[in-house]
Order: C-alpha cells, then structure tokens, then sequence
C-alpha cells in the first residue's frame, strides 16, 4: 500500500444523542464550529483489497451519501446499542449491485439482536431484489478481510457484549478502534501495544458509568503509547477547538468527516 491506497474515515464521531442535541441550547450545541456536528459514531475503512463499515448507525444514509461511499465488502459491529445498529436497513443500497450477501462480523449476542430486530431480512423467504440480504458471521478469533487482519478485542461497557477491533495492514501499520468503552480487560490491553493509531472513547469530562471519561482515554493511551491517538464519540460537553487546545501534538480529537492514511 502507498499512502493514498489505504485511509480511514470518521462518518461520525458523537454520542447516543448526537451533536448538537434536541433542545439543548449549550455554547457547543450552539456553536457555528462545524467540527462541533457529531453525528453518530462509525467508522469506514478503504484499502486497495477491501471496503470495511463500522456499525450502522441511525445517520449512516446522511454519512454515506456526505462521504459518498458507494460500496462495502462488509460489516464489523462493535456492539448492540440502538446508535451502533438501527441504521440496519440503509445497508440495502449496498447490497443492489450484489450477487453475494453482505457479510456482518458480530458477536452472536449482537449478530442475534440484529436477527430479532431485523428477522424480515434473515428470513430464507427473503428474496425481493430491494431489500438487504445479510450474511451473519460470528466473531471469535482473529480474521482476514482483504489485506486487513482483524483482531476483535472484547472490552466492558455496561452490561452489553461490546468488541473494539484491532487492524493490522500487510506493510506493517496497525490501529485499533475503540468508540465504547469504560475499561479494557488485561488481556485485551495486552492486543492493544505497538499501535500507531488508537482511537478511543472520550465521552466528556466528568466520570460516566458507562464510558470513558477525557482523563481515563487519556490514561488509556499513556499507557499503550501509541504513535498517534484520536479520540471519538464525544458528547457535546468537549468543545473542539478548546480540547485541541489542550492536549499534546500526538493526541487529536476526531471529527466527522476526518480522514487518515493507514501508513
């Protein structure tokens, strides 16, 4: 790969509600920053061998069609939360120019969400050329798509079965994604070193329950030490502009629309 074959792109990179907020009339969820509009977390991987979507989230036709992704090779979920996975059935506009089903990389506590929100789709009477045709793959190890191997990293975010993912290209670059996450396991910190991009959750300032706050994705990462580290799904409590003036010149909050080269 060169560095304009393979990149990533953030098509969102907010909470559960998004930014700005339904009602909310906060000096971020005002602001005229365009880096202050998070939609909903996900991420799009492009290589020269595969096209990779992360989580379907509910602003995913608004994202594909800003980012003007045409095409996908698969799904990976990270997990079942409504804001990772009701954008489900705008994944049928890729699955039109298909003779093959979409692959979904899950869990199977989340691949079985999916099939019970969305049985329409796994049914084997499902043959209308409209309509999404799934391919549902539980994940349990390791794997390859294209010129990616996918490491699934399980990590504890309340009470959910939750996976980030480790990416290993074949010229040696390696990054994880991270969008949900309170603590990562040992184990799983353990298939976290030597990376040169880490994206991790950073919700906000104060503590959450559920998620990572600023200084603990920040303790994350002093940690790991990756290269560089880019923090997603932040609320509208964290300005874009006062975070990047806080913080060291490897550690960067993410905003919708970035794009980095995987070399």
């Amino acid at each position: 790969m060169t560095s304009n074959d393979a990149y990533l792109t953030f098509l969102g990179t907010g909470t559960s509600v998004g930014v700005p907020v339904i009602g909310c009339i906060c000096e971020v969820c005002k602001s005229s920053d365009p880096h202050n509009n998070r939609t909903r977390a996900s991420l799009f991987i492009n290589t020269p061998e595969v096209k990779i979507l992360i989580d379907s989230g509910p602003d995913l036709r608004e994202q594909a069609l800003r980012e003007n992704i045409t095409s996908i090779d698969a799904v990976l979920y990270t997990h079942s939360h409504l804001d990772h996975v009701v954008g489900f059935d705008e994944l049928r506009a890729f699955c039109w120019e298909k003779k093959d089903p979409l692959p979904l990389y899950a869990s199977e506590l989340c691949l079985n969400v999916l099939i019970n929100m969305f049985s329409w789709a796994f049914q084997t009477d499902n043959t209308n050329s409209g309509y999404i045709k799934p391919d549902p793959r539980p994940i349990t190890k390791a794997f390859t798509l294209g010129d990616l191997t996918i490491n699934p990293i399980p990590v504890i975010h309340g009470t959910v079965d939750t996976h980030g993912y480790r990416f290993d290209t074949q010229d040696g670059f390696s990054f994880a994604y991270l969008p949900d996450v309170k603590i990562i396991p040992e184990e799983s910190m353990e298939l976290l070193v030597n990376l040169d991009l880490l994206i991790i959750d950073s919700l906000r300032t104060a503590p959450h329950s559920t998620h990572l706050s600023l200084s603990e994705a920040l303790a994350i990462a002093e940690t790991l030490a990756p290269k560089r580290t880019v923090l997603t799904h932040i609320s509208h409590e964290l300005d874009h502009a006062t975070l990047v003036a806080s913080l060291t010149k490897n550690i960067s909050p993410a905003y919708d629309g970035l794009s980095i080269t995987l070399a």
